[in-house]
C-alpha cells in the first residue's frame, strides 16, 4: 500500500512539473509574440471588446425579443470578420454584407417562386435552384480576380442562399427570418469595422510601405558587407560568423505572398495618413518583384562566400577594387531608396551612387573581356568570373529598382527632402525596424 502511495506521489509530481514547465514555456512564447509586435495584444483586446458588445443583444430582453436566436449571428460575424488590419476587416465585412444581402434576397425570391408551383413540386424547384446556384457560384471562385478579392463573399453567398432556401421550406415566415438574420449580421459587421478603425487601427497600406522599404534595406545590408566578406573568406576560412550576419536578404526571397496580400488589403482601405485615395499600390508589387530578382542574384553570390573552391590571390586582387566599389555603391543607393520610401521623400544621392556603380561595372567588364591572366587555368577563375558577372547583374537590378521607386514617388507625390535633415540622415544610417509584419497579418488572400 505504501509503495502504491509513493508511486502515485511521484506520478503527481511529474505531472505538476510538466504542467509548470508548460506554463512557463507558454508565458515565454506569449511574451516574445507581444514584444515582436505589440499590436497583437491590442488586436486581441479589440476582438474581445467587439464580441462583448454584440453579445449584449442576446443578454437583454428587449433586444432578444426583437432578434431572438438570430442575435448569435452578430457574434459569429465578429468572429469571422475581425482581422488584424483595417483593409482585411473591411474586405471581409463588405464581402459578407453584400453576399448576405444578395444571397438572402435571392433565397427569398426562389422560395416565393417555388411556392406558386404547388407543394409537391416546390421542394424539387428549391433543390434544383440550390444545385445550379451553388454550382455556378463555386465555379466563379476559380476565376483569379474573383478569388483574389471576393472569394469570401462568394462563399457566404452560397451559405446564405442555401440556408434561406432550405430552411424556408419548413418556415412560412421566411422574409422575417431573413430580415432578422441580415440585421444582426449588419450590426455585427458595423461594430467590427468601427472598433477596428477607431481603436488603434492597423493599416495594411502602411505596413506594405514599411515592408517594401525594409526589403530593399536588407539587400543593401548584404551588399555593404559583401566585398569585405568575400575577399576575406577566400583567404581566411574562419570568417563564418561574418557571413552568417549577411543572411537577412533571405526573407525577401519569399516575400511575394506577403506583398500580394497586403496590396489586396490596402485596396479596401480609405484614405489614411499620407496615403491618399487611388494610391498606386500595384507599384509596390513591381518594386517587390524587382527586389526578389535582386535577392535571387544575391543568393547566388552568397553561395560563393561559403565555397571551398580556391581562387588565385592574384586574380582576386585585380578584381577586388571594382567588385567592392560596385557592391558598396549599390548598397548606398538601395539604402537611400529605402530611406526615401520610408520618409516618402525623393532620394537626392541614390542616382549618384548608381552612376558610380555603373562606372565600376564598366571597368570590371573591360577587365573580364581583356582577360586577367592568359596562362591561368580556366577552371580556377570560373567562380571569380561568375561572382563578377552576378555583381554586374545586381547593378542592373539596382537601376531597375531605382527607376521603379522614382515612379512610385512621382505617382504618390513624394516631397523633396529637407537638406538640413538629410545631412543628419546619412546614407549609412539604418532604418528603424518595423514590427514583425510577416507573422501578424493573415495571408489567406492573394493576387494572381
Amino acid at each position: 500500500m505504501a509503495t502504491d502511495n509513493q508511486e502515485n506521489s511521484i506520478g503527481l509530481k511529474q505531472v505538476l512539473s510538466w504542467l509548470i514547465s508548460f506554463v512557463i514555456c507558454a508565458a515565454k512564447d506569449a511574451k516574445k509574440l507581444g514584444e515582436e509586435d505589440p499590436r497583437r495584444v491590442i488586436h486581441s483586446f479589440k476582438v474581445g471588446l467587439a464580441i462583448t458588445l454584440v453579445s449584449l443583444f442576446y443578454y437583454f430582453d428587449f433586444s432578444y425579443e426583437g432578434f431572438g436566436v438570430n442575435a448569435m449571428w452578430a457574434v459569429m460575424t465578429v468572429v469571422v470578420v475581425f482581422e488584424f488590419s483595417v483593409g482585411a476587416t473591411l474586405g471581409k465585412g463588405v464581402n459578407r454584407a453584400i453576399a448576405t444581402l444578395l444571397g438572402g434576397g435571392l433565397g427569398v425570391a426562389a422560395h416565393r417562386l417555388a411556392s406558386f408551383a404547388g407543394e409537391k413540386i416546390e421542394c424539387v424547384i428549391l433543390g434544383m435552384s440550390v444545385f445550379f446556384i451553388a454550382s455556378a457560384v463555386t465555379f466563379c471562385r476559380f476565376f483569379p480576380k474573383m478569388k483574389a478579392r471576393f472569394d469570401y463573399g462568394l462563399l457566404i453567398f452560397i451559405l446564405t442562399f442555401s440556408l434561406i432556401t432550405v430552411s424556408g421550406y419548413r418556415d412560412d415566415e421566411v422574409i422575417d427570418m431573413a430580415q432578422r438574420r441580415l440585421s444582426t449580421i449588419l450590426i455585427g459587421g458595423c461594430a467590427t469595422v468601427f472598433i477596428c478603425m477607431l481603436i488603434c487601427p492597423v493599416w495594411a497600406g502602411e505596413d506594405l510601405h514599411k515592408y517594401t522599404a525594409s526589403s530593399i534595406e536588407k539587400l543593401s545590408i548584404f551588399l555593404e558587407g559583401f566585398g569585405r566578406a568575400y575577399f576575406q573568406v577566400a583567404n581566411e576560412k574562419n570568417q563564418e560568423n561574418n557571413v552568417a550576419s549577411l543572411d537577412q536578404y533571405k526573407s525577401v526571397l519569399n516575400s511575394k505572398g506577403i506583398e500580394d496580400s497586403l496590396v489586396n488589403f490596402a485596396k479596401w482601405e480609405p484614405r489614411h495618413g499620407k496615403f491618399r485615395y487611388r494610391q498606386p499600390w500595384d507599384q509596390y508589387l513591381k518594386i517587390g518583384s524587382l527586389s526578389r530578382e535582386c535577392a535571387y542574384k544575391i543568393d547566388a553570390i552568397n553561395s560563393y562566400l561559403i565555397s571551398d573552391v580556391q581562387t588565385p590571390v592574384e586574380i582576386q586582387k585585380k578584381i577586388q577594387e571594382p567588385c567592392t566599389k560596385m557592391s558598396t555603391e549599390c548598397s548606398y543607393a538601395l539604402r537611400e531608396l529605402a530611406m526615401g520610401i520610408k520618409t516618402m521623400t525623393c532620394s537626392l544621392s541614390a542616382d549618384i551612387h548608381i552612376v558610380n556603380a555603373k562606372a565600376s561595372a564598366k571597368k570590371l567588364k573591360s577587365m573580364l573581356k581583356n582577360g586577367l591572366r592568359p596562362e591561368i587555368d580556366l577552371l580556377e577563375i570560373i567562380p571569380t568570373f561568375t561572382v563578377a558577372s552576378l555583381l554586374i547583374e545586381v547593378v542592373s537590378c539596382t537601376v531597375k529598382i531605382a527607376d521603379c521607386v522614382h515612379e512610385l514617388g512621382s505617382k504618390s507625390k513624394f516631397k523633396s527632402p529637407d537638406p538640413v535633415k538629410m545631412k543628419k540622415q546619412t546614407s549609412c544610417k539604418k532604418l528603424k525596424r518595423s514590427p514583425s509584419i510577416e507573422r501578424s497579418h493573415s495571408f489567406s488572400i492573394s493576387i494572381e
